[in-house]
């Protein structure tokens, strides 16, 4: 019974890491979210952005005023490079935390199994032990039988 015991306080401090790891995983996920929808605000604002300057260029542009819009597109451009990066950099996160959850979560169920099969021999042995008991009776109740009818 106490190896159970001590199987219990394993399977508990199991379960708590894996309600940890997937907890981070799920951070995890949710940082991966903002930053895909950072990236896709990025883009939105760079076309709405190119849209304007061509709406501008059609009623005609000075060449500086041109030139700097190029160049904040540039700077667009570079800050989206930036954001596939972090989202790159946060998918690698996410995997390596959901292989985490899920090896902890099979450390957990594994311990769950044990204390299952433990706790299923217990019963049969007791089970055994009862059914001896019983079976003790019945011949002492035979042999008593037997005594009184002679």
């Amino acid at each position: 019974m106490s190896n159970i015991k001590q199987l219990e306080m394993v399977a508990e401090l199991e379960r708590k890491r894996e309600q940890e790891c997937a907890q981070y995983y799920n951070q995890a996920k949710t940082h991966l979210l903002a930053n895909q929808q950072k990236l896709s605000g990025l883009e939105n604002y760079r076309l709405d952005y190119l849209r304007n300057i061509r709406a501008k260029a059609s009623d005609g542009i000075e060449a500086k005023t041109l030139n700097q819009h190029h160049q904040f597109v540039a700077q667009l451009d570079k800050a989206c490079e930036q954001q596939i990066q972090v989202i790159n950099q946060s998918v690698l996160v996410t995997d390596q935390r959901k292989k985490m959850w899920l090896a902890q979560q099979q450390k957990y169920k594994a311990i769950a199994q044990l204390i299952e099969k433990k706790q299923l021999e217990n019963k049969q042995r007791a089970d055994k032990l009862e059914q001896k008991m019983f079976d003790e009776f019945a011949n002492q109740r035979t042999a008593r039988n037997m005594m009184q009818s002679r």
